[in-house]
């Protein structure tokens, strides 16, 4: 099966036109017998031969000119050479043996449709060849003009010179213009490339700010919200158990209770506030530890000792990160440590430093690293360039250290 070859977009539009202007020219140059230099032709064959090179030279201009919409860009170093070959063949046998009117404007548009096809040290070889190409044409026509006067011949020559380093001139001049074109064609697509892949990292950037957002209210939800549904269940347990034996002591816990349920109701109103506004502005770290510990304490009986100092303004971010992992830290000890000493400091050097202990049954942390709440402690403190260390072994209680690079005002 015979493969066609397929016409394929050019490069540069207006180009082609032009080609196809200067291919017309010179067919109804060869139609119409123009008159070169001034001068008619002078007539070499009989007609009939003249109507057949005519006919010859029409047919091989008009597959000259197809092959201009195929030109192989894309394809293989043989296939390019294979398609210059024929284009210098054809340029001869129109050139040498047809007498084509105009064959230099061929030899133009083989420079333009190499400067698609080859690179530029290959382009460099191909304007030599064609410039050599151009001078042998000349070089011929100037044989035939043997008979002119010895002052018509030196003007002849003269004007051939010029014509000659027109004709190289005009190869530079056309292998920069469609360098420069082809340089801004590919400006352009590669800037078109460029806004397509910002466009594509935005979405990607807009997917990812959308499941921070999701993560950061799932840690809200898990750190605040269920450490006082936690301590709710606890106390609920309790009244339950002593109703009977106790009620006083039963109605307490209901206290209690109903106290931690406000309490949870309200950071539920402020998880929402937060979404929109900076409600820690007005409150400082030392205070919201030390809510922490009270309800810590009526809920174990188990009083923290804390030790904070501080001696710069911290910044919103990492007061809510500190806060968070010391509440999810006392969640934890008060859910599954059976601890009767916890410790908590906070103090800078050049960092924050945060450090939360107690001396419960500790776990084995390679079993509990899929844990929301450790999860969470660690997202906080990486997504503020700090680092996380969870000390621990069963047995031998747990240590939290956490530090934040970043944390002033």
């Amino acid at each position: 099966m015979i493969n066609f070859p397929k016409i394929a977009k050019h490069p540069i539009r207006f180009l082609l036109y032009l080609e196809w202007i200067l291919l017309i020219i010179i067919a109804l140059s060869q139609i119409f017998k123009f008159p070169l230099y001034g001068r008619p032709r002078r007539q070499f064959f009989h007609t009939t031969e003249v109507s057949n090179l005519l006919y010859i030279n029409l047919s091989l201009l008009i597959i000259f000119s197809i092959m201009g919409l195929c030109l192989p860009i894309n394809k293989s170093r043989y296939h390019k050479i294979i398609y210059t070959t024929v284009e210098i063949i054809l340029i001869i046998i129109m050139s040498f043996l047809g007498g084509l009117h105009l064959s230099p404007m061929l030899c133009l548009i083989l420079v333009i449709r190499d400067c698609f096809i080859f690179e530029q040290k290959q382009n460099i070889i191909i304007n030599i060849f064609v410039f050599s190409l151009f001078i042998l044409i000349q070089l011929q026509r100037l044989q035939k003009l043997t008979r002119l006067p010895l002052f018509a011949r030196e003007r002849f020559i003269l004007v051939l010179f010029s014509s000659i380093i027109l004709f190289g001139l005009l190869i530079i001049f056309l292998q920069l213009l469609v360098k420069a074109v082809m340089s801004e064609r590919k400006s352009r697509e590669e800037l078109a490339i460029a806004n397509e892949k910002l466009r594509q990292y935005a979405r990607k950037i807009e997917n990812i700010v959308a499941l921070e957002e999701r993560n950061r209210i799932a840690r809200e939800i898990h750190d605040s919200l269920g450490h006082y549904l936690t301590v709710l269940n606890v106390s609920l347990e309790a009244a339950w158990k002593l109703r009977k034996s106790e009620p006083e002591e039963s109605m307490e816990f209901l206290a209690d209770a109903k106290q931690l349920g406000s309490k949870a109701l309200n950071e539920v109103r402020h998880s929402v506030a937060a979404l929109r506004d900076n409600w820690w502005l007005n409150q400082s770290l030392e205070s919201a530890v030390t809510n922490l510990i009270a309800d810590f304490y009526k809920s174990t009986g188990i009083l923290p000792t804390s030790n904070i100092s501080i001696n710069y303004s911290l910044n919103y971010e990492v007061k809510i990160a500190v806060y968070r992992i010391v509440q999810e830290a006392l969640t934890n000890i008060y859910k599954y440590a059976s601890a009767t000493t916890v410790e908590i400091q906070v103090f800078t050097t050049t960092n924050l430093h945060l450090i939360v202990q107690d001396n419960g049954k500790g776990f084995n942390l390679k079993q509990n690293t899929t844990g929301f709440g450790l999860q969470g402690m660690r997202e906080r403190t990486l997504a503020l360039g700090g680092d996380l260390k969870i000390l621990t072994d069963p047995g031998s209680g747990c240590k939290i250290i956490a530090n934040f690079p970043s944390f002033r005002e």
